[in-house]
């Protein structure tokens, strides 16, 4: 009898995404992906002036209710919970 689980494939760790720290980012950088989320996320939902929100985010950022994910596999930045 074999273990299964023991022969499964592990997923490579260097191709998870992970947390970036704020502070490693350009206020340009942040503020490009502050800019996207508001448009990607907001700009889909009728929402008149989808940039308006750009402060509320930017706080948020800076609280730390949302952190800057990179995913190595897709060579991208973007805004997520921390969760």
């Amino acid at each position: 009898m074999t273990d299964d689980a023991a022969h499964q494939a592990q997923p490579d760790p260097r191709q998870e995404k992970f947390i970036v720290d704020k502070e490693l980012l350009t206020e340009d950088q942040l503020n490009g992906l502050v800019e996207e989320y508001c448009t990607r996320y907001h700009g889909l939902n009728d929402t008149e002036n989808p940039l308006g929100e750009v402060s509320r985010v930017l706080a948020a950022v800076k609280r730390g209710d949302l952190v800057v994910w990179f995913d190595p596999v897709e060579n991208t930045a973007g805004l997520g919970s921390p969760f």
